[in-house]
């Protein structure tokens, strides 16, 4: 089988701030691997320095040690191929991107949605929530106002990034009680003590959950047990050693990027549930592919919260697959063969 590597990158219309950095574009390698039958299928690398701290190039190599197995491969099993991908490339934004060609090129051959082969409903809808990426509170509450009058029903704000209750306060005020809030903090607080102390300040805005607001397993687990009431969330810690079997917070928050693909990401969730803990599924604004293949996924998992899917509209100048479009607060999942979308 042939590997082709391409580069894209894509630009936020507004960048985002966040407890790591501004977010302002994202540079992504999309990925074709085809067959002797003529049959291609597309997947995508997405990491994000500020984020996993995983360059580009250094995907970009790890995709070309997985060059030579594929050329081997012609005829055997996706997951053997899968398998041996896993052995000589060592970065899972780079095996992401194989696994995501290897199920769409399988799916395409057989001409079913991915989501059939992992013996779930294509066409079926997932709960995504909505980002609110204004940081001032005029601008969060009329951004939220206009994303509930879209349809959306569970909003995100960033945390840790400055005047975070005001904000929240705000764009509570402008929703209405019955819309979800949650809080992603990406690890700004620097201990326990602090942590609690600024999640109590958003007590009487009602939040559904936080994402990582602390880094580490243990002091995940501290900020969990101090504050039951609340759903801590798991995200950037999830990487450690052991953290996605520790059970320390109720949900775990899983990245396709990050799990290494479709497989990945539902091998992590079996682990993260067998301790105890939910899980749903989150963009690190992913491109087209990798937004679809984490809707396949989803598809498989059944998350009981809604998943932060809904970011393509986020880039400028990008011309998304209609398939993959928000409504209601939702995404439907594709139903063509593979991945079932253009990249």
């Amino acid at each position: 089988m042939r590997l082709a590597i391409a580069p894209r990158r894509l630009t936020l219309r507004t960048p985002l701030r966040t407890a790591h950095g501004t977010i302002a574009e994202r540079e992504l390698l999309d990925v074709l691997i085809i067959g002797a039958d003529g049959v291609a299928g597309a997947g995508e690398a997405a990491p994000l320095t500020s984020y996993d701290g995983v360059a580009l190039d250094d995907v970009h190599a790890a995709l070309e040690d997985c060059r030579p197995v594929l050329r081997e491969s012609e005829g055997l099993p996706r997951a053997q191929i899968l398998q041996l991908c896993r052995g000589a490339a060592v970065l899972p934004q780079a095996i992401a991107a194989i696994d995501l060609a290897l199920w769409d090129r399988e799916g395409r051959r057989v001409r079913a949605p991915v989501a059939s082969l992992l013996g779930a409903e294509a066409g079926m809808t997932i709960a995504v929530n909505a980002l609110v990426s204004a940081s001032d509170r005029a601008g969060a509450a009329a951004e939220a106002a206009a994303l509930v009058a879209a349809g959306h029903r569970c909003l995100k704000l960033k945390a840790g990034i400055g005047d975070d209750a005001g904000r929240v306060a705000a764009v509570r005020a402008a929703v209405g009680p019955e819309v979800l809030l949650r809080l992603d903090a990406n690890g700004a607080w620097e201990t326990p003590r602090e942590a609690v102390a600024q999640l109590r300040a958003f007590q009487d805005a009602g939040i559904e959950l936080i994402e990582e607001p602390i880094h580490g397993v243990e002091a995940l687990r501290d900020v969990q047990e101090t504050l039951p009431g609340l759903a801590v969330a798991m995200d950037e810690s999830a990487v450690g050693p052991g953290a996605i079997d520790s059970g320390a917070t109720r949900l775990v928050c899983l990245k396709l990027s990050r799990c290494g693909g479709i497989t990945g990401l539902i091998e992590a969730a079996a682990r993260a549930r067998a301790a105890g803990s939910e899980v749903y599924l989150a963009s690190t604004f992913d491109g087209p592919l990798g937004i679809a293949g984490a809707l396949h996924a989803a598809a498989a998992l059944q998350p009981s919260v809604a998943s932060g899917l809904a970011t393509l509209d986020a880039f400028d100048g990008l011309d998304v697959d209609p398939v993959l479009a928000v409504r209601d607060g939702t995404m439907r999942v594709p139903t063509g063969p593979g991945l079932g979308v253009r990249a």
